[in-house]
């Protein structure tokens, strides 16, 4: 009788199992790896590789260019997160207004989810061609004497950081506005029918009833939006390359030329270390909050 109980609460695990191997294969494998990695010198490079314990992790965080690219994600994250909640709450709130016609949201939604039906490559081929120094985009602002001529926009370091910047806030506040627009099709109407009969204003009802509504959704996606930028590659890569002179340089694409520019593969197991301890801080914030709003 034992037996047969036991075998019946193992039947669930058996079936997980491979999909529990898989995981374990594919995600946490490469995980321990790199970690070990991290501790020793010259690996997979030559078979003499031997243990440094933190050396690399010192190397790393000395490094000049790895402390710009920190310098940078940072930067990069904190206004992408902030500008797609300003564009994508600006945009929800007017597809959702009552003002607006069927047929006209309709059209405004497939509009504005345009920039997030592209994949990177898309994104980038197509920004670039717009913004090469004989693209669209210099050809109108050098017709309408706003520049006096061609601009550089992905080769000048001054201004090549904040283009990227704009091209990835484009690329990414679709994901915002249809989250946002979703949490406002689900705020009761009878809400706002109160607060107006009470006089509110439309801020006093957006302050009072659409933000503390709409709450938990910010956060959850504030927080999402923070970690997928954080591992910010492709878009990165294809656009600049971390260049000129490391302008662009985000702890990925550090990563990336540490390990296969450079060979540096001990090193580069090291930063992603630190970038994986940053992303987990992240997502224990994210899991806490999503924990305690159910």
């Amino acid at each position: 009788m034992k037996t047969r109980i036991i075998k019946r609460k193992l039947v669930p695990y058996a079936y997980l199992a491979p999909v529990i191997m898989m995981i374990a294969a594919l995600l946490f494998l490469p995980i321990i790896l790199v970690i070990g990695y991290s501790f020793f010198d010259n690996v997979l490079v030559t078979p003499q590789s031997h243990w440094v314990g933190i050396e690399n992790y010192k190397i790393v965080l000395s490094d000049a260019v790895f402390i710009d690219s920190m310098k940078n994600t940072v930067i990069f994250v904190v206004m992408n997160v902030v500008f797609h909640l300003i564009i994508g709450m600006v945009l929800a709130l007017m597809v959702n207004a009552k003002c607006v016609a069927g047929w006209a949201k309709a059209m405004f939604r497939v509009i504005y989810m345009l920039p997030w039906m592209f994949n990177a490559t898309v994104i980038a081929i197509l920004w670039k061609l717009l913004l090469n120094p004989n693209g669209v985009i210099n050809f109108l602002l050098t017709n309408f004497h706003i520049t006096g001529g061609a601009v550089e926009w992905l080769s000048d370091r001054s201004i090549v950081f904040w283009v990227l910047t704009f091209i990835n806030i484009w690329a990414g506040y679709p994901f915002y506005m249809i989250s946002i627009l979703a949490g406002l099709q689900g705020i009761s109407s009878e809400l706002y029918e109160a607060a107006g009969i009470d006089g509110a204003s439309y801020v006093q009802s957006f302050l009072y009833i659409t933000l503390p509504q709409l709450k938990p959704i910010l956060i959850s996606i504030a927080m999402l939006d923070f970690i997928w930028t954080t591992q910010n590659f492709s878009l990165i890569w294809l656009l600049t390359a971390g260049g000129p002179s490391h302008a662009t340089e985000m702890m990925s694409t550090y990563v990336y030329q540490m390990a296969f520019t450079n060979y540096q593969y001990s090193k580069a197991s090291a930063a992603a270390v630190i970038i994986l301890l940053a992303c987990i801080v992240l997502a224990v914030f994210y899991v806490r909050n999503q924990t305690r709003e159910d």
